[in-house]
This record gives structure tokens, C-alpha cells and sequence, in this order.
């Protein structure tokens, strides 16, 4: 939907992880793998961000980036979100409500194809509690090969890596019953029962 009004889904992906990681500066190379685009996608589309003010360039700058990168790191141009930029709130508000929107559709999509779901809870990157040991528990009969290819698809469009953990009922009864650490950490954070059919 938004890909229609920003012009652009490369745009609208770049977009999303500058404000779902608004404190990171990032490079071209880097973004081009966070993204899987093809690098001059990613260079026009930084270039339009900066004539709009939304992003700004930074060299030479000292902060402490990933094992991988080599150690001339210093000499790249980094990006990273212009908070100061008149369309920082409106921009952030209406992303907030895109993601709403994505995880609905994501939901529903899970809910349809994941076979015979008994309990369906995310948390996590859902919630915004990184302790969380899981993003996503379903319980059920569930048709892992669905789930996936579901995982798979919303991960690019959210822009980050979803854990989920599946059980069959059998096991969560078990697991519940001897007061299992992982299913305690679960329910005792910030969760979103999205289907709850055990009525736990």
C-alpha cells in the first residue's frame, strides 16, 4: 500500500529501517544486504532521502559497527535518520500505522495457513520487549513448511528476523504443567494473544 505512495518499495524498506532503528547510521553495502536490492537501487534511492531532508550523511564517524566489517570502515559515507527533518513526525506516525496494518495482514495470513491452531501469541519485535526468548509461539497442529514461507516473506517487508517457536498442545500442556522457564518468560512479558482456543 505505502510502495504506491512513496513511489517506490526499495524507498519504503529503506524508510523502515531508519525508523525502526532510528539511533544506527548505516552504509550503501550494508543496507544493499539488510534489503537484498541491488546497489544502485539503494544509492538512488539514499540520494532522493537526502534532497528531502529525511536522512543525512555522515563521514568519518567512530562508532562501533558489525565483526564483518573490515577495518577501513571510517573512510565510508554512513546514513542514518534525520530527526531533526519537518517530516520526521509525520513520517514516523504514518509508518507505526503501516506496520499495524502489515502485522494484521500477517496474522490473518498465519491464522489461515498454519493448520489447526489452538494458541497464537507474539511477542518480542511484536511488543517491543527484546528479552523476550521468542517473537512469535503458535501451538497446534501446525504445518511448519507454511509457517516458513509465511516467516520468510514478512520478515523483508517488516525488516527484521522473526524467532517463532511451534508446539503441539500435547507439549504445552507438559511444558506448562512442570512451569517451564521458556513458556513462563513468555506470558510473563508483554504479549498479544492473537487466538486463544486453550483459553490460557
Amino acid at each position: 500500500m505505502l510502495e504506491h505512495l512513496f513511489g517506490s518499495k526499495t524507498r519504503l524498506k529503506l524508510l523502515k529501517i531508519f525508523f525502526r532503528k532510528s539511533s544506527e547510521s548505516f552504509f550503501v553495502r550494508e543496507l544493499t544486504r539488510i534489503l537484498d536490492v541491488q546497489i544502485n537501487a539503494v544509492r538512488r534511492e539514499l540520494i532522493l532521502l537526502l534532497k528531502a531532508d529525511i536522512i543525512k550523511e555522515m563521514e568519518n564517524i567512530n562508532i562501533e559497527k558489525k565483526a564483518e566489517e573490515k577495518s577501513g570502515s571510517n573512510l565510508r559515507k554512513y546514513y542514518t535518520l534525520n530527526k531533526e527533518s519537518i517530516l520526521y513526525p509525520e513520517l514516523q506516525a504514518l509508518l507505526v500505522k503501516a506496520q499495524v496494518l502489515g502485522e494484521k495482514k500477517f496474522t490473518d495470513e498465519i491464522i489461515e495457513k498454519a493448520g489447526d491452531l489452538k494458541l497464537f501469541i507474539l511477542a518480542g519485535q511484536f511488543t517491543g520487549d527484546k528479552s523476550a526468548p521468542s517473537d512469535m509461539l503458535l501451538v497446534g497442529k501446525i504445518k511448519e513448511r507454511s509457517i516458513m514461507l509465511i516467516v520468510k516473506k514478512y520478515e523483508v517487508e517488516f525488516g527484521f528476523e522473526i524467532r517463532y517457536t511451534l508446539m503441539t498442545e500435547e507439549e504445552f500442556t507438559d511444558r506448562r504443567h512442570v512451569m517451564d522457564k521458556f513458556l513462563f518468560s513468555i506470558f510473563e512479558i508483554g504479549h498479544i494473544k492473537v487466538l486463544n482456543k486453550l483459553n490460557v
